[in-house]
């Protein structure tokens, strides 16, 4: 893994006090590493380089994937993507989040990624961010001082950018229970059906009342439509406290589409990128609205 890479120093502290320590003394001249599937890539390509290396993967506690009581999903910042997508937790309680932990990358890249590094890459197209965004997930950060808590839609900056300090650690993503009545869908679109970046990411999450049909939550997250992972909040009103039918679904559609900002690049074009969003948004909302409703006649989630 550390061939072709320039020269540093490597830690690997066995407790989040020791990585604290460390994150004291080297500041913004250390780089975290958890999976180390982005970070090793962008040192061996020049982009980074860091004085000194932390590797997390020691610190087991960072590794939970606990159910609390009434508090709902806790995902330590070291869970492996393919834990995610195979826990049987997550795929009863909150299936949209192992859906999209299905499609990141390929089987190896996903033995080897965590949540933590894919949010703290901060790549406008990660793959986790739209369903933890849809899911209203926070991000549990420490340092020296302590802990403080900070709503997923809040922790990206811009394109590679945090709201991390210099001497913090995102250390998990908490994640509420789902309400009764709720479905969700996390749809991605890529160049190839396999190992691809997102062109556009697309999740819905939607709650019904016990009026049949009404939503009575909505909640649609973006990726790789914007310089961040982002919700699509106009377009969420406008499905909140009504009848889910084609009409209403092609205007949430249509203003998801609005407020996304794309951008041109290789892969798609601004309007290309801007069209799929109200195309995928659609059937997202479509695909959760069927999902919901099954679930009210069979009395599962």
């Amino acid at each position: 893994m550390f061939r072709n890479l320039p020269r540093f120093e490597f830690f690997s502290p066995k407790t989040l006090e020791e990585a604290m320590v460390l994150m004291n003394q080297y500041g913004q001249r250390a780089k975290v590493m958890a999976g180390g599937t982005d970070l090793i890539p962008q040192m061996k390509n020049g982009e980074l380089r860091p004085e000194a290396v932390l590797s997390l993967h020691q610190i087991e506690d960072l590794m939970e994937i606990q159910d609390v009581e009434e508090a709902g999903l806790r995902l330590g910042a070291l869970c492996r993507i393919a834990d995610i997508e195979r826990s049987r937790l997550i795929q009863e309680r909150y299936p949209v989040l192992s859906q999209a932990a299905s499609v990141l990358g390929s089987i190896e890249i996903r033995n080897r990624a965590t949540v933590g590094g894919n949010l703290c890459n901060a790549a406008p197209s990660a793959d986790m961010a739209p369903s933890l965004l849809a899911l209203g997930a926070r991000a549990i950060i420490a340092s020296g001082k302590g802990e403080r808590v900070v709503p997923l839609e809040d922790f990206f900056v811009g394109p590679g950018e945090t709201v991390l300090g210099m001497d913090e650690i995102l250390i998990r993503v908490e994640i509420p229970p789902m309400k009764p009545g709720s479905a969700g869908e996390y749809i991605k679109l890529g160049i190839r059906k396999a190992m691809d970046i997102a062109v556009v990411g697309v999740a819905a999450v939607l709650a019904f009342g016990p009026t049949e049909g009404i939503c009575a939550e909505a909640r649609l997250a973006l990726g790789a439509v914007s310089p961040t992972p982002m919700r699509a909040k106009k377009a969420e009103k406008g499905l909140m406290g009504k009848k889910i039918d084609d009409g209403v679904m092609e205007l949430a559609a249509k203003t998801a589409s609005e407020e996304a900002s794309p951008l041109s690049d290789i892969r798609a074009s601004q309007d290309y990128r801007r069209g799929m969003v109200r195309v995928l948004t659609r059937r997202a909302i479509e695909r959760a609205v069927d999902k919901g409703t099954c679930s009210s006649t069979t009395g599962q989630r």
